[in-house]
């Protein structure tokens, strides 16, 4: 498959890169500086803009599919606003692209811990991590609406609730087994349960190649 990749350079991205090349995949990688990704067999990195509609549409044209690790970064002070807009215009890029799938990474604050309580709305859900949560929930409630997505097959991923680089699971080999869920955390009795990126990578490219959740949102977690 052709696969165009947004964030390829961040945590989640670069597990993906991983993946999709092990598979044979052909790999376009989306950069504001092209210069700044490694060259290796199977990539392509061209030069375009997450907050530029026209500029993801021009590199993403003729691609299979589109997944979105886009993410302004945990430090950004306004990361909720630059989130959500980075995320439409590549919303937006993808639809005037022809491109029909596209698989957006968002965040775990929006599952579900009880009827009608989302994570982020816990009173322990850690205040530095909220905006960019609350942000990650609202495009998928844009994307549910019909507001973004028209006319796209798309899929939202939640990875598990602390998913992190820094997480005890995060850096583990790749076993390319993990269990999958809706819309409430998986756990591993009274604690959420982890992954590792390379076990998420896995899923995520499971689920490119053989689809089962388009327009849907599914979590996954270690087996």
């Amino acid at each position: 498959m052709k696969i165009a990749l947004i964030g390829a350079t961040g945590f989640v991205g670069a597990a993906i890169l991983t993946e999709a090349l092990s598979r044979g995949h052909a790999v376009t990688v989306l950069a504001r500086d092209p210069a700044k990704i490694a060259a290796q067999p199977g990539v392509t990195a061209v030069k375009a803009d997450a907050y530029d509609a026209a500029s993801v549409a021009a590199a993403v044209t003729g691609a299979d599919a589109v997944i979105s690790a886009f993410n302004p970064g945990w430090t950004d002070p306004e990361i909720k606003a630059h989130f959500l807009a980075g995320s439409q215009a590549i919303d937006a890029g993808v639809r005037a692209s022809g491109v029909k799938r596209l698989l957006v990474v968002g965040g775990a604050g929006s599952l579900y811990v009880a009827p009608g309580v989302q994570l982020i709305d816990t009173p322990h859900f850690p205040k530095e991590y909220f905006e960019g949560a609350d942000g990650a929930r609202r495009l998928l409630a844009l994307y549910r609406d019909g507001t973004v997505g028209a006319g796209l097959d798309w899929t939202f991923l939640s990875p598990p609730v602390f998913f992190s680089a820094h997480a005890p699971l995060a850096h583990a080999p790749r076993t390319g087994r993990y269990r999958v869920g809706g819309e409430a955390p998986l756990m591993d009795g009274e604690t959420p349960a982890g992954i590792s990126e390379a076990d998420l990578a896995a899923a995520i490219l499971d689920e490119i190649e053989t689809p089962k959740h388009v327009r849907a949102r599914f979590t996954v977690a270690s087996a």
